[in-house]
């Protein structure tokens, strides 16, 4: 899932495995490239970037600098806490280490805009997933806990901008989890309903992920072990 926000003639692409697509609607839109933002290193992540930059050398590449070895064209080091502004608008950076050692989160707020239709949204990467949460590469589960606890601090209805559509299978294995529970079941039956269509069932919202993310709903960092590593053994049929 590559993500790209537009505003005017001017775009900016989130974790672009690929150039080849971005390229094609970027220039079937003619549109600018004004920054790339890198969540974390994995090259399913960052792997078009080089031949975008190629094509657009002046776009910046906003990374995190703790990730600079392994983002090394990274232009933007940034940090958690860091606000930085792009088309016209402010991001805020937030750590959510866990999936990898630097993964950051970017949030944008609707608080400077005039356009009320735009809310608050965050572009997760790899850590937070529709249903679920990232795999622990280089992170704990008290490292992931910490990471949700973040998330689940936002407003109820900022978008969920995650980096793959993995909603069905997530909640495919939600729901064989917690059989009883109807907003899990519910949603389950809804997001089956899209992909059968070959709708996507993204963005999701923080409030849907608190109801029915059952790593979202974890109470104890303990409590997200035992359901990453049971997650980690299961294989959708």
């Amino acid at each position: 899932m590559i993500w790209i926000w537009v505003r005017g003639r001017n775009a900016v692409v989130v974790d672009p495995a690929v150039a080849k697509p971005v390229s094609q609607w970027l220039n079937s839109h003619e549109m600018g490239l004004t920054a790339i933002l890198q969540t974390h290193h994995h090259a399913d992540h960052i792997g078009g970037t080089p031949e975008l930059l190629s094509e657009w050398p002046q776009a910046e590449v906003v990374a995190a600098t703790a990730d600079r070895l392994r983002i090394p064209f990274q232009t933007r080091g940034v940090a958690d806490g860091d606000v930085i502004k792009l088309l016209g608008r402010r991001l805020e950076v937030i750590d959510v280490a866990a999936h990898t050692s630097a993964h950051i989160a970017f949030i944008l707020r609707n608080d400077d805009d005039q356009d009320p239709r735009f809310g608050p949204l965050v572009f997760c990467g790899d850590t937070l997933f529709a249903g679920g949460c990232g795999r622990l590469f280089e992170g704990s589960a008290q490292d992931m806990y910490r990471a949700l606890q973040r998330f689940a601090a936002l407003p109820d209805e900022t978008l969920v901008c995650c980096a793959h559509e993995y909603t069905e299978a997530n909640l495919r294995w939600a729901t064989e989890q917690h059989p009883h529970d109807v907003q899990i079941t519910t949603r389950y039956r809804t997001v089956k309903q899209l992909r059968s269509r070959g709708d996507l069932s993204l963005p999701s919202s923080i409030g849907a992920e608190k109801r029915t993310n059952l790593f979202m709903r974890a109470e104890t960092a303990e409590q997200l072990a035992e359901l990453r590593s049971h997650k980690d053994q299961w294989r959708s049929s």
